[in-house]
């Protein structure tokens, strides 16, 4: 996985070797494998010790419910649209499922909780947030999907294996020193408004 670092100030991007130089709020974009996962993924691997026949160590998961439009060979699939599903309904099985495959990096809508903090900061993982209502973009991000797995999910819920291109834009909401963008913002929100009410 390549990540692309986004410069704030003159949006110039530039790659990144190691996701222990990301922050929370950096603006990144990934070129590489990457995987759909959501709540059966998470179950089936964590609940039943199941793991995918494929590795998936290092790779990023994106909490998805892609469509896709089956066609005749060459190209089996196609993409129609990829939009984020909300990541804190992974939040009881992330620290394990991080621990199990060796994902380093999530993406989803809205952020997650204390324990994928804690294991993101103990496995050096991150979470990332795509932005909500940029489903065709994100179709757009991704070069060919490889393979459909555990298919009998169905669309939404299996594991689809991509090649993306500068997916993003994404916000690191997680970073490998555990901070949260969320629950600081959520923080800050807190004391400025006793702040403004005094």
């Amino acid at each position: 996985m390549i990540i692309y670092k986004s410069d704030n100030t003159k949006g110039e991007l530039s790659q990144t070797a190691c996701i222990n130089d990301l922050k929370i709020g950096d603006i990144i974009y990934l070129s590489g494998t990457l995987v759909t996962g959501r709540d059966e993924v998470y179950h089936r691997v964590v609940e039943e010790n199941k793991m995918p026949p494929i590795d998936i160590k290092e790779t990023a998961i994106y909490h998805a419910g892609p469509i896709v439009k089956e066609n005749a060979a060459p190209c089996k699939w196609e993409l129609v649209s990829i939009g984020p599903t909300t990541s804190m309904r992974m939040e009881k099985w992330a620290a394990d499922f991080l621990q199990k495959t060796g994902v380093k990096i999530m993406l989803g809508k809205g952020g997650m909780g204390e324990k994928t903090a804690q294991a993101c900061r103990e496995l050096k993982a991150i979470h990332c947030v795509y932005p909500g209502g940029c489903a065709v973009l994100g179709a757009s991000q991704i070069e060919k999907i490889d393979d459909c797995i555990w298919s009998e999910f169905g669309m939404a819920e299996c594991l689809w294996v991509m090649r993306s291109q500068g997916f993003g834009p994404l916000i690191v909401s997680i970073d490998t020193y555990g901070n949260n963008l969320f629950t600081d913002n959520m923080a800050n929100y807190s004391k400025n408004v006793k702040n403004i009410l005094q």
